[in-house]
């Protein structure tokens, strides 16, 4: 037996409920989405584990226990046998939820402590990886969110807009600009019908592609006028629970 008395630990929160999370170690395609092409897992213990890296390197291992959406825990090796032969290390990856999601715990064990150190940097960019792969698909169309808020802020009927804005955001959702700085989705709402008051026809809208990272999106926008003209313009920094809803917005006029 190889003793593994060499541990590599990694921590790191991703912006997703576990289910969401666990789904990347369960499904084939979402494996391969997160290590490349080629790349699979038979969800199962002793199922095979194949991870085929963009260069071409090859790693494999099997799977020594799963219970989801909890832990799994794999076998490790390089195809080459080196620097890790087939089944010489173990990789235990444990998950919780937290108030931002879940909290990702890795531990990956090594015979060998240069080896172990050689990986540290590996795993760093892995799991960065993983947090904005698992990002994208649970946050998907950013663009339509960002459309839906801007066009809540025309909806005029108060009730209608309170519901719009209750199917956008969380309950404490904060909103921030040179003009704003209001919490919770009554307040907004009546901030909103002020705004309208003040500045009668006044319609936002995005301009250009929203910018997604890892729950957190950026977007351009332009206030028209009743006749289309631009009154300004500006940029929006929207902060998405992990639910998929707007957490926070803060808003800069250019």
């Amino acid at each position: 037996m190889i003793l593994l008395d060499h541990r590599l630990d990694r921590t790191l929160v991703i912006g997703a409920p576990p289910a969401a999370v666990f789904r990347y170690f369960t499904d084939p395609a979402r494996w391969a989405a997160w290590w490349g092409a080629g790349s699979t897992i038979d969800p199962r213990p002793g199922g095979r584990v194949f991870v085929r890296y963009p260069e071409g390197t090859e790693a494999s291992g099997e799977i020594v226990e799963i219970d989801a959406p909890n832990v799994i825990v794999f076998t490790y090796g390089y195809a080459t046998g080196k620097p890790v032969p087939p089944g010489g290390s173990r990789v235990t990856i444990r998950l919780e939820p937290v108030a931002r999601g879940t909290r990702l715990h890795l531990v990956h064990e090594f015979a060998d402590a240069p080896v172990r150190d050689e990986h540290v940097q590996g795993w760093r960019y892995q799991l960065s990886l993983f947090a904005n792969v698992v990002a994208n698909e649970v946050h998907g169309d950013v663009g339509a969110l960002v459309d839906a808020w801007f066009t809540m802020w025309s909806d005029s009927d108060a009730a209608s807009r309170l519901a719009r804005l209750s199917a956008l955001a969380v309950p404490a959702v904060r909103m921030h600009d040179r003009f704003s700085s209001v919490e919770g989705l009554d307040e907004l709402t009546r901030h909103i019908g002020a705004a309208q008051r003040f500045m009668p026809g006044l319609r936002l809208q995005r301009d250009g592609t929203a910018r997604h990272c890892q729950g957190v999106v950026v977007a351009e926008w332009t206030a028209a006028g009743p006749d289309g003209q631009s009154r300004g313009r500006g940029t929006n920094v929207f902060i998405l629970a992990a639910d998929g809803k707007v957490e926070s917005v803060t808003g800069f006029w250019n």
